[in-house]
């Protein structure tokens, strides 16, 4: 809301003005302070004129047309009367001798009643000067009053009455009241049934507190209403509406009632408008709208939504705060009083008027006011102050013209100070409709004509530069006009639409409609426009175009005002319709398959009162009543208002926004919109948009997006088409749509594409008959084709046709005349004809015809001849199976070496079975692979069980075994026969045939693994039955009844009792069971039956069960035992076994044992190496096994004896002294062999104590020198590792190991021994030297050794 002017009089300073509007016009403000005076200003805030009076003016009023102004000044008994038409005051005199008090002009004749200080009344005609006065009318004061349309008058007085007059004066009705009354209005009150004629409601504010309604009709039943305390005393209120009453109270609400019968006494709406104090309130019906002012602000409410607040207007000088309000009766001005004795005057309602050129606006913002700005380009608005307050603008690139009647001023738009310069102003012949400017010339509409003129020429050549529309010829008359930077168009009532082109002021082209044009709109560069007719019908022209096509706009409202083209320079073709609620976006296709046509994109809301002024880029700038521009984006382009992250509410918002970018043709932000988030269904409407627009090169990239490969490649096969008929029609075809695509490949340069996509599309029918027109040489491959298409849908009798049709009769088409023979052929038999269909068969190349004509022939029940067809075609097996059908045995006896199909020969062979020909039958069966067949002949008829059992064996079948089981039952040959039974699944059968003739061991033998726990029970029962202990044990170990099984082994005889002890073990080991542990443990130690068995079984019982320390424990005394007895390789078989078990399970191994083994192991070698001759070797051995003696108790001499003699071979001649000297003692002396003796004795009685010093070696622990045969560290006190092959410690640098037992040997040294021996001296596992690596790092088998210790 924008302040017009302020008047501010010092004269008025400090007073409470009181004003009036004049009435109807409201050009004219009267304003009268304490001074004598009433200053009279227009709307503009322009003294006009001032009228001088003797008092204080204590009334004024304007008659009913505004043309009149009554005033009555305090201390004077006169009237006087203004003429705002003439400017002149005139003075009557009352006749009465007291003071005015009150007056007021009647709503509907030219009556002014006056009311005095003593309550006499005056009614004066100011017509024919009557005058009619009423004394004693009231006895005091009056003080307020209000006529009817009826002309009745209604009174109040300080003397707490409301009386009611007629014109005359006469009182109808009269009524004391409970105060004095203030503010009278008539009004109908709302009732059920409008019976009430006229306004016969008067309502009248009593003290301030109640407000009466009194209708004179009903003059007992008259309504008080009461309010709230705390609104305070009533202020002021006004009727609106249908019976609806808006009262202001003094403590700032704001409060609506309805006087309805039903509603009365409700509070429609309620509002603490002004927080200290409400002043006033005014309501103004044309704007719809109330105002209310109070503490320094005021409050603008529209009466349809009373929530809605659309203005509030602060005050901020005005500390006193605010008085009265009221608005002209248009609503375009509201003027508010205030306490200081100031008047502000506010635009509430501009009329609503622009134009635009371009991106360039120029609109009203004020009365005298047009602002011109260019938001676009960024320019800064400029306000143009103007002479008069406009009905027109017109908008040029460089001008601006405003006016009103018949005259227009021009002004031109500067880049200099203040921005405008005012050029010219022209009167018309007529009065001005409406103007057109371009940058050089205007176009003035007035009475049917257009005026063009030059707007900046010189006068000289006036008569050049102005030219009068339409010319003599044409005798209508021209409804509008519009202007582009090189045409005028303008049309008439008789419906031409006229084209000019102003350079010459020629017409360049007329187009000719059905009724007249009201309205024409062009674009920017006026090649097209759109018209609307007298029958509201909406239209799109090119009059460029040579055809001047029209196209109808489709679903265009009847109330559209208005068209706006779009000023983007890329949507040209882009154009809304507007009417006062809806914007409709339009959009031109000028280029696409279809051909040019119109699209509805949508609709967008507009507020209320809104002018559409520009369109650009989907954003639609409005002017609005209140002198301002709005943007309202259109709802057809929400795609522009996504930034690329901002995602998409929903799926189907989307597709909408998709949908209105494709019909806006805004297919690089459909291509932004698809690639964030696009469907592939969305990116397949994107590349359909693309080819019904014919954008080859981006629907490409498209289709490239969405991997359709295919599309791709045959779009590109259309890139560099220049024929657009042809480009179209291939665009077409690719959318699907034929008859289009058809319709432009005949219209093109190549019509014979048609044909090629019917042929394609195989729509036959339409091939042949474009075929006779554009290609007839082509008719005999089509109509094969088509042939080949009929005969698949079964329509023979045609497909015969064209397949004849099809015969070309030339030899470079050989390939084609033999299909086609062959289709007559397969028809013929199909139409009946088998005869010529099967010779015709016969005599073609074509295997596969032949196969083809069988088929048919056989489904036709005619066997021989379709046998006959696959014979020739060599299809035997179709061939044999048609004679089987016809019984020919004959045929199909000749046949069968051709035949693969095991079910002929099955047919065969049974067929040569019934004859009796049974080995026929055999051989036949064999090829049929029905090895049960095979069998059943064999044994029955041929009586040849060989190959009975051979097929049984080979295939594995279990009916073929069930058979040759029951021939061996026959023959008594009860082991066969059990065995075939197993074969063929029968355990059963077989177990009770085993049971029966003694034949278990045979049945547990075949059964083996296949078994199951049942069988292998039933078994060990049968067995338990026959007291055969040793077979009863071993199956219930097999199904898992331990404690019966060792029951059986323990019973077993002692013939059996080797195998049974250690079926025993596994069985205990198995079991895991205490107790059977125990059991057992007892039985080998004796305690049973006083003999202990073997210490070697309870090893095995230890190992059985996992406990490798007792197992240890017993190894050593089986080793002791094995040793004592001179055994010495089972002893070390049996510590290297347990060792490596030990070892194996991650268990320490005890000393004793590792000590042992190293003994027995050194007694080993040295009888290797004594074998090898290698001496020294031997002798040290020999030493290490004779300082441990005592544990060769069986044979110490021998080996005391083989130790000197081997030491005194190699050299050792001290030690051979010593052992010598050992063996001279008395209990050894007898026992030494005779060979020997005296050489001994000799050696003892000379000593020769000379010795070959032992060489010393680096301990791998630490590096000290030690004797090669040392096996204690004295440095690191480590047990060193042994060699396997020559007993001394071992080396880090000349380390193997053994691969089977991995026991550690001196490289060197062991490929030595390897050279003579083929086995591991600890393992006697076989070796060779290829298998032994030198090991480099031997760090992680000392650390074994150490944890070993």
């Amino acid at each position: 809301m924008k302040s017009v002017f302020i008047l501010d009089d010092k004269a008025w300073a400090g007073s409470n003005l009181l004003y009036r509007w004049q009435k109807s016009l409201g050009n004219y403000i009267a304003v009268a302070g304490q001074d004598n005076s009433v200053k009279i200003f227009d709307r503009h805030g322009q003294k006009w004129t001032e009228l001088n009076l003797p008092g204080r003016c204590v009334g004024m009023d304007w008659d009913k047309d505004g043309d009149i102004l009554a005033v009555i000044a305090a201390k004077s008994s006169s009237i006087y009367l203004w003429d705002a038409s003439v400017n002149k005051i005139s003075q009557i005199e009352g006749g009465m001798k007291d003071q005015m008090s009150f007056l007021l002009w009647s709503k509907i004749s030219p009556l002014l009643a006056v009311g005095t200080v003593k309550g006499n009344l005056l009614i004066y005609n100011q017509q024919t000067s009557r005058k009619i006065p009423v004394l004693g009318k009231h006895t005091k004061k009056i003080t307020c009053g209000c006529w009817n349309f009826q002309n009745l008058l209604a009174l109040g007085s300080d003397d707490n009455t409301l009386s009611i007059s007629n014109h005359e004066g006469d009182t109808v009705r009269q009524t004391t009241l409970r105060g004095e009354p203030a503010e009278i209005f008539f009004s109908v009150m709302k009732t059920d049934e409008r019976s009430a004629v006229g306004e016969s409601t008067v309502s009248v504010s009593v003290d301030k507190k109640i407000l009466m309604l009194f209708n004179f009709n009903d003059p007992d039943n008259r309504i008080e209403l009461t309010f709230q305390r705390h609104y305070g005393n009533i202020v002021s209120y006004r009727w609106y509406g249908d019976g609806y009453i808006l009262i202001g109270f003094s403590h700032g609400y704001f409060v609506v009632i309805s006087t309805h019968i039903r509603e009365i006494g409700q509070e429609l709406y309620q509002a603490h408008n002004h927080k200290d104090s409400l002043n006033s309130v005014a309501i103004s019906a044309s704007l719809n709208k109330a105002a209310s002012c109070g503490d320094n602000s005021i409050k603008i409410h529209e009466l349809s939504e009373l929530k809605d607040i659309s203005n509030v207007v602060r005050l901020d000088d005005e500390t006193k705060g605010l008085d009265q309000m009221s608005w002209t009766d248009d609503g375009q001005l509201l003027a508010v009083s205030t306490q200081k004795g100031t008047l502000h005057v506010f635009l509430t309602k501009l009329p609503i008027l622009g134009g635009s050129f371009g991106t360039r606006l120029a609109y009203l913002t004020s009365l005298l006011e047009v602002t011109v700005s260019n938001q676009v380009d960024g320019e800064s608005p400029v306000a143009i102050q103007v002479e008069i307050e406009p009905t027109f603008i017109a908008m040029g690139p460089y001008h601006v013209a405003v006016g009103m009647n018949n005259r227009a001023w021009f002004y031109a738009l500067v880049d200099h100070e203040p921005g405008f310069k005012k050029l010219k102003d022209i009167e018309y012949l007529g009065t001005i409709a409406s103007m057109c400017l371009n940058s050089d010339y205007a176009a003035a509409l007035f009475e049917g004509k257009v005026q063009l003129h030059m707007i900046e020429g010189k006068d000289l050549e006036e008569k050049k530069q102005m030219k009068l529309f339409p010319d003599d010829e044409i005798k209508s008359r021209i409804l509008c006009h519009a202007l582009t930077a090189d045409f005028l168009y303008y049309s008439t009532d008789s419906g031409h639409v006229v084209c000019v082109l102003v350079e010459d002021w020629e017409t360049v082209s007329s187009y000719s409609h059905t009724v007249g044009v009201r309205k024409v709109f062009p674009d920017l560069n006026g090649t097209r426009l759109v018209f609307i007719d007298e029958r509201n019908g909406g239209f799109l022209l090119s009059p460029t175009n040579a055809t001047n096509t029209c196209f109808e706009l489709p679903n265009f409202s009847p109330t559209i005002t208005g068209v706006l083209w779009d000023n983007w320079h890329a949507d040209r073709g882009v154009f809304v319709a507007y009417d006062e609620e809806k914007v409709y976006t339009y959009a031109l296709h000028k280029t696409t398959i279809y051909g040019p046509r119109v699209v509805l994109v949508g609709s967008t809301p507009l507020l209320f009162s809104q002018k559409p002024l520009l369109l650009h880029n989907g954003e639609l700038t409005c002017q609005t009543a209140s002198g301002k521009t709005s943007e309202v984006a259109l709802s057809t382009h929400p795609f522009l208002k996504r930034s690329a992250g901002t995602p998409v509410d929903s799926q189907l918002d989307f597709s909408k926004q998709l949908g209105q970018a494709l019909l806006l043709k805004r297919f690089h932000e459909a291509w932004d919109l698809c690639k964030s988030a696009g469907s592939s269904s969305d990116w397949a409407e994107l590349g359909k948009a693309c080819l019904v627009h014919m954008e080859v090169d981006l629907a490409i990239q498209v289709y490239r997006m969405s991997g359709d490969v295919g599309m791709v490649l045959s779009l590109k096969g259309t890139q560099g088409t220049e024929d657009m008929n042809l480009l179209a029609g291939h665009l077409a075809m690719f959318l699907g749509d034929y008859n289009v695509a058809q319709d432009l490949y005949m219209s093109s340069s190549c019509p014979i594409a048609a044909l090629e996509m019917r042929r394609n599309l195989l729509n036959w029918d339409s091939a042949l008959m474009l075929a006779k027109r554009l290609a007839e040489d082509q008719i005999p491959f089509i109509s094969k084709e088509y042939a080949v298409h009929l005969e698949f849908i079964g329509d023979y009798v045609n497909a015969l046709a064209h397949y004849e049709k099809g015969m070309t009769h030339d030899a470079k088409f050989e390939e084609h005349d033999d299909a086609c023979k062959a289709g007559v052929a397969r028809m013929s038999i199909r139409m009946g004809d088998i005869r010529r269909g099967a010779a015709q068969a016969i005599q073609h190349p074509s295997r596969v015809l032949k196969k083809e004509c069988g088929a048919i022939l056989e489904s036709m029940k005619q066997f021989s001849e379709a046998a006959q067809l696959y014979e020739k075609g060599q299809y035997y097996d179709k061939a044999a199976s048609v004679y089987i059908r016809c019984k020919n045995w004959a045929k199909v006896g000749d046949l069968l070496p051709h035949v693969s199909s095991p079910k002929i020969h099955l047919q065969y062979a049974k067929a040569k079975e019934a004859d009796g020909k049974y080995k026929e039958a055999a051989q036949a069966y064999e090829s049929a692979k029905d090895w049960d067949n095979v069998i059943r002949v064999l044994l029955d008829h041929l009586n040849n069980p060989e190959d009975a059992v051979r097929i049984v064996k080979e295939t594995q079948s279990i009916d073929g075994a069930k058979m040759v089981a029951r021939f061996f039952l026959r023959l008594n040959d009860y082991g066969s026969a059990i065995n075939f039974l197993v074969l063929s699944q029968c355990n059963d059968e077989a177990f009770q045939l085993a049971q029966q003739h003694g034949q278990m061991e045979v049945y547990a033998d075949i059964i083996g693994p296949e078994a199951t726990q049942e069988d292998y029970q039933s078994i060990a029962l049968y067995f338990e039955g026959e007291k055969k202990h040793l077979q009863a044990g071993k199956f219930f170990q097999k199904c898992g009844q331990y404690s019966r099984a060792l029951k059986h082994f323990l019973k077993c005889p002692s013939i059996e009792d080797n195998l049974a002890v250690e079926m025993a073990i596994e069985t205990v080991g198995q079991a895991k069971d205490l107790s059977l542990t125990n059991q057992l443990i007892d039985y080998l130690m004796g305690e049973s039956d006083g003999m202990p068995k073997d210490a070697k079984y309870l090893f095995r019982l230890y190992m059985a069960l996992q406990q490798y320390r007792e197992a240890a424990r017993t190894a050593i005394i089986i080793a002791r035992e094995e040793q004592s007895t001179g055994n010495y390789r089972n002893a070390h078989d049996v510590l290297f076994s347990m060792y490596t078990e030990l070892q194996s399970q991650k268990i320490k191994i005890p000393a004793e044992m590792a000590t042992n083994l190293m003994i027995l192991h050194s007694y080993l070698l040295a009888k290797v190496h004594v074998k090898r001759v290698d001496h020294l070797k031997g002798a040290r051995m020999l030493i290490r096994v004779s300082n441990n003696i005592s544990k060769f108790p069986a044979h110490v001499v021998p080996i005391l004896t083989s130790t000197v003699i081997e030491c005194h071979r190699a050299g050792l001649k001290n030690s051979a002294f010593s052992f010598a000297a050992m063996l001279m003692r008395p209990e050894y002396r007898n026992d030494i062999d005779p060979k020997y003796r005296k050489k001994i004795e000799a050696m003892v009685r000379r000593p020769d104590t000379s010795e070959l010093e032992e060489e010393t070696t680096p301990c791998p622990f630490c590096g000290f020198q030690l004797p090669q045969n040392e096996l204690l560290c004295i440095s690191c006190k480590n047990n060193l590792p042994y060699c396997i092959a020559t007993g001394r410690h071992m080396l880090k640098e000349d380390w193997c190991v053994c691969p089977h037992c991995e026991f550690p040997a001196l490289y060197s040294q062991f490929i030595l021994l390897l050279e003579t021996e083929s086995v591991c001296p600890m393992c006697s596992e076989t070796l060779s030297a290829k298998q032994l690596k030198k090991i480099s790092d031997c760090s992680s088998y000392l650390q074994a050794e150490e944890v070993d210790q």
